[in-house]
């Protein structure tokens, strides 16, 4: 019998740990992505584990996958919260590693975990309540499959290389695969977004997926047969220091759910209209994000920091701006989720 059980595994890096900061610069001049804002902490985790407290009582334990260290204002003797070191589910050999794909594509091997979990980047904050079965029904992860081209940005090559995968296993299946599981591909919720996934049929392969940046279910039976059919690529992921061309993400695990119709669908107003990604760049996009979490309309908010330099950035962000941004979204989180929670220290 399948357990009940769901777990939230999020990943943090404190940036400013003269520990990690060491690590960092011995290995910096890698091949690879080292921009600041993929290791900035924006000072709002508690915010987090607040709207975990206030909207989602249900969950199981909290994984906290960090480099080593915790937060200052950590209750780390909650009974639902577990710190998981990356040394503690990857191998040494590896370490240490400041790449998030090395680190996502090993996250079923967190002793402890449940067969059901729910992946959160640090940067998503919830909102609203939500129940299981906004992640899990019928025991299979709440997503939602909506065919689409791949999209340019500075993780196209990685979005490449998931939807490789997925065409390398399921070659030329992808009409079959669909007809198969046509409620779930042609779900009533999705309206006329199933147009795209309809038009695009007319290719013989996967050619990529709408982009969904917010919390992923993950089944953790996907992630063992993936690596059991792809050990050598995920071995070489998880050998990367940072990001680069060679590397896939957690989206190859969402994207295999879809071709094994291991999912439940969700409707295109849940997971595009109630749930909201933004990208901040400047502290203009900052004030925009706290007005929209000011608000209160939304279940989560995805507060992406694209504050340096990169595709749609010229420049990266001047040290006061960046600070300034902190305070205007923060100051937002805070009037939504003002109480501390009993993971933060009375």
């Amino acid at each position: 019998m399948t357990s009940d059980r769901i777990d939230f595994v999020v990943t943090w890096v404190d940036g400013s740990d003269p520990r990690w900061l060491a690590d960092f610069n011995r290995y910096r001049n890698h091949e690879g992505d080292a921009r600041a804002n993929r290791f900035r902490d924006w000072n709002n985790l508690q915010y987090l584990f607040r709207g975990f407290e206030k909207f989602t009582p249900w969950v199981n334990k909290i994984y906290l996958v960090t480099y080593g260290h915790t937060p200052k204002w950590m209750n780390l003797n909650h009974p639902k919260l577990e710190i998981v070191n990356h040394e503690d589910f990857l191998e040494a050999k590896n370490l240490p590693t400041f790449n998030s794909c090395a680190i996502e594509v090993n996250l079923h091997r967190i002793k402890g975990l449940s067969d059901k979990f729910v992946y959160f980047n640090d940067d998503t904050f919830l909102l609203k309540p939500l129940s299981r079965q906004a992640f899990f029904r019928k025991n299979l992860p709440v997503n939602t499959a909506i065919a689409n081209v791949l999209h340019i940005g500075d993780i196209a090559h990685i979005e490449l290389n998931n939807i490789d995968i997925l065409n390398k296993h399921f070659y030329k299946q992808k009409n079959s695969i669909i007809i198969r599981n046509i409620c779930k591909w042609f779900y009533p919720g999705y309206g006329t977004h199933s147009l795209k996934t309809l038009l695009l049929m007319a290719w013989p392969i996967f050619t990529g997926f709408k982009k969904y940046h917010h919390p992923q279910p993950f089944l953790k039976s996907t992630f063992e047969t993936l690596w059991r059919k792809e050990e050598d690529i995920l071995s070489q992921v998880s050998a990367s220091k940072f990001r680069n061309t060679t590397d896939i993400s957690q989206y190859a695990f969402r994207y295999w759910q879809f071709a094994t119709g291991q999912f439940m669908p969700q409707s295109y107003r849940t997971s595009y209209k109630k749930r909201k990604y933004i990208e901040i760049r400047t502290k203009a996009d900052a004030a925009r994000a706290a007005k929209l979490v000011d608000k209160n309309k939304y279940e989560m908010i995805s507060a992406n920091d694209a504050m340096s330099q990169g595709r749609l950035t010229k420049e990266d962000i001047t040290k006061e701006d960046f600070f300034e941004s902190i305070n205007i979204f923060n100051k937002s989180l805070e009037n939504i989720l003002p109480n501390k929670s009993s993971f933060e220290i009375t």
